[in-house]
């Protein structure tokens, strides 16, 4: 596999573009083809195996257009996919969960940590049991919180109703005393500014889109798959449905005109 070969990413809709951000920040040289199942969103209240069979359609697709990694830019498919697809792909894959809860772990002082996510992503316990692991002593509370994928990509960022549903969702969390949150879900660090403010400045923010975008990095080093050639790489973009406000919304998050919606090309599956 050649090191100038592409990076795929895929995410259950449009929140996985945090994740690109982070990696066009990091591996600036990389190319990335993204997909976005925006018509089979949201994946957190599907089934295990629903995720399971969306998330290989997905990985095989991006495999044919000759990537040399995998990135799950999504909490719920890396719950319940990653070790299906690293089994069965011939390319590294790394998802979003393991590498921000090693930073909450790494953050947190009184071993009290929140997690808010999805709820298949909560039903499958992957942040407790991780966090569990690196320390038999740590709490983990953990939150469901469907309606901020919504307000997000409705662009609700800083209304009242959200800071209300945020604190609906968070105070109960915040009464057992954590003092790290881990924002579960790709669109849930675009309500970081917001939820900073409902939980105030004792709380440290866990953003997975970031940390894994830091793994990813070495994990390409190590299997001497790192662009080390100078680039302007043209990043491609699919989707399952919605072209245009997809590339408003990814637009928002990586610079007006960054993606045309002509541009963007519709991929679905049988």
């Amino acid at each position: 596999m050649s090191s100038q070969a592409p990076i795929g990413v895929f995410d259950s809709g449009i929140g996985g573009i945090t994740v690109v951000k982070e990696l066009i920040s990091r591996l600036p040289n990389e190319k990335i083809i993204y997909y976005g199942d925006t018509a089979r969103v949201p994946y957190g209240n599907k089934s295990a195996n629903t995720i399971v069979t969306y998330s290989r359609q997905i990985a095989h697709f991006l495999i044919d257009q000759g990537v040399k990694a995998i990135v799950i830019a999504c909490n719920t498919a890396s719950a319940i996919a990653l070790e299906v697809l690293r089994r069965e792909l011939p390319v590294p894959v790394i998802g979003v969960v393991v590498p921000g809860a090693r930073a909450a772990a790494q953050a947190s002082k009184n071993k009290k940590i929140g997690v808010i996510a999805t709820r298949a992503t909560i039903n499958s316990c992957i942040y407790e049991a991780y966090l569990q692991k690196t320390n038999p002593d740590t709490e983990v509370y953990k939150q469901a919180c469907p309606l901020f994928v919504p307000l997000v990509e409705e662009g609700w960022i800083h209304d009242d109703i959200t800071k209300q549903i945020i604190h609906r969702y968070i105070d109960g969390l915040l009464a057992k005393g954590i003092d790290s949150l881990v924002l579960g879900c790709t669109h849930y660090p675009l309500l970081a500014e917001t939820i900073a403010e409902v939980v105030g400045k004792g709380i440290t923010l866990v953003n997975p889109a970031y940390e894994c975008a830091k793994d990813f990095k070495l994990v390409l080093e190590e299997n001497e798959l790192l662009n080390d050639v100078s680039s302007q790489p043209v990043h491609e973009f699919f989707v399952s449905d919605g072209p245009v406000p997809f590339a408003k919304f990814a637009n928002s998050i990586l610079g007006e005109g960054t993606i045309l919606p002509e541009n963007v090309l519709i991929k679905c599956f049988e």
